[in-house]
């Protein structure tokens, strides 16, 4: 339901700043003020902020993956504060844009550990598949797609995508652990890293509870600086309480062998750092000198199934923040959409070239609207507040993953709520949507699960005799969705996308 707001009283004097943003921005014009734009960036900001340090957790996979936490840090606040700036400045609406959580998964897990790919010919494959969605998006294809999907389905790709990142938050949390028989199992709560992962996560269930904004970010926080301070009490007493899960440390409470510490090598008392503008440029210039080993006929299916994946991960966000803040017109569509996306697919591109994965539009972007924001000046703090954040890469190596990773449980419930929205009583609308949610988090895969869900609606509404409902488009991303599947089967077993 959309969330109506009284027009404030401007009070801006002709030709003043204020009175300025107000008429760029169309502040009183959506029922809004400087003030409460300014507020909701605020909000937005704490409720995202934690992708700073848990994107370049994820990006580096413990060093497996082959990038530099510092770099990928940077990389994330940069592209974060360029994208979102640009989406205030030009679309003027208050979505926020980040690294995109389960695209970072698919290019760590998927793409570099999995297919073996150098972490620049990854970060290459979006900024190809980012060019390639712009084209779209200049041709108008993605808003024609975008508005040829049923609500239900749009619905249920952000629920599925939610409980898709849940899952990821509780294995990385080790509160769920691989079992050889039963496939999962609840983890070790001897375990200090399952301690502080379960910690954190009902230190932000009690703070949300309350209703205490930027609750994720202060839970983050709050556990972080516990499970140091029980890191550096355990080296005193002689004892392992292996919270980072530091290599050659036990993972249970025992006596901690000679010469190892429970706190990383990297913690230092340093919290302030001036980003390396040279080690950052130098990441870049790799990126862009590796594209070309990206264009060759084995890689575009890669490509396009990243694409894919891309295309449609911004839309049960746009529709959900859009219609939180009554931006919607009276058909359901947003106005001036077209550069919405526009700012989404550049995101992407920018993303990748910075070493960041694809920039994404952010559900979280809905705390600023419940708060007040109604326009692009609220984007526009949000993207100042990633830039301050540069100077601070120091404090991203006191988070334990185990802090952080509780973060992605809560972000699936904030994505999973769009589900009670779906007509679970029509079968043409509810079958689809089960089918999307449970494939994506049952094959651990994005694409494989909104695929599922395009080829289930066109199924059911042909044997219902309703082909005629059926939009051109949703028939012809259907087909490709088939031949998708097929290739990805047959071809690439090994890929999971």
């Amino acid at each position: 339901m959309a969330f109506e707001q009284e027009t404030p009283k401007s009070t801006a004097k002709p030709g003043s700043l204020m009175a300025f943003l107000d008429s760029y921005f169309h502040i009183s014009e959506r029922k809004s003020s400087v003030r409460i734009e300014v507020l909701a960036g605020l909000t937005t900001f704490m409720t995202m902020a934690y992708i700073i340090i848990l994107n370049p957790i994820i990006l580096t996979a413990g060093g497996a993956t082959g990038l530099n936490f510092d770099m990928v840090f940077v990389g994330t606040c940069v592209a974060a504060a360029i994208a979102t700036i640009v989406m205030g400045l030009y679309a003027k609406y208050p979505f926020a844009l980040a690294a995109g959580m389960g695209l970072n998964s698919v290019v760590a897990y998927g793409l570099i550990l999995g297919m073996g790919l150098t972490w620049q010919q990854a970060m290459g494959i979006i900024i190809l598949e980012g060019i390639i969605i712009t084209i779209l998006v200049l041709t108008n294809l993605r808003e024609m797609v975008m508005n040829a999907i049923p609500k239900s389905l749009k619905l249920a790709i952000g629920a599925a995508i939610g409980l898709f990142i849940a899952f990821i938050g509780f294995y990385d949390s080790k509160i769920m652990v691989a079992n050889p028989v039963t496939l999962i199992q609840f983890g070790n709560l001897a375990n200090p890293f399952v301690m502080v992962a379960i910690l954190t996560l009902f230190i932000i269930i009690a703070m949300m509870a309350l209703k205490i904004r930027g609750s994720i970010l202060y839970g983050i926080i709050i556990s972080s600086v516990l499970a140091l301070a029980a890191c550096l009490v355990a080296n005193q007493m002689g004892y392992a309480f292996n919270a980072y899960g530091v290599m050659g440390v036990p993972s249970e409470i025992t006596a901690l062998p000679a010469g190892l510490s429970n706190v990383p090598a990297g913690i230092t008392a340093q919290i302030v750092e001036i980003p390396d503008v040279g080690g950052f440029v130098n990441v870049v210039v790799e990126i862009v000198t590796a594209i070309p080993q990206d264009l060759k006929l084995s890689l575009i299916p890669v490509i396009l199934a990243i694409m894919m994946v891309d295309f449609f991960d911004t839309m049960g966000t746009v529709v959900a923040v859009a219609d939180k803040g009554n931006l919607l017109d009276k058909s359901g569509k947003l106005p001036k959409l077209n550069r919405v996306l526009l700012v989404d697919s550049l995101a992407a591109v920018t993303g990748g070239l910075f070493g960041a994965s694809s920039n994404t539009s952010y559900v979280e972007s809905a705390s600023g609207v419940a708060a007040g924001g109604r326009t692009g000046l609220a984007s526009v703090v949000v993207g100042l507040l990633f830039l301050v954040a540069l100077f601070f890469v120091p404090l991203g190596y006191i988070v334990p993953t185990a802090a952080a990773a509780p973060a992605l449980i809560i972000v699936g419930y904030l994505m999973i709520t769009s589900i009670k929205d779906i007509a679970w009583d029509r079968v043409e609308d509810a079958l689809p949507a089960f089918i999307t949610i449970v494939t994506m988090v049952f094959t651990f895969s994005i694409s494989k699960g909104i695929g599922a869900g395009f080829i289930t609606y066109v199924v059911v509404k042909v044997f219902t005799g309703k082909w005629k409902d059926i939009h051109p488009l949703m028939w012809l991303a259907a087909i490709m969705f088939a031949l998708y599947f097929v290739y990805v089967s047959v071809f690439v077993s090994s890929w999971n996308l």
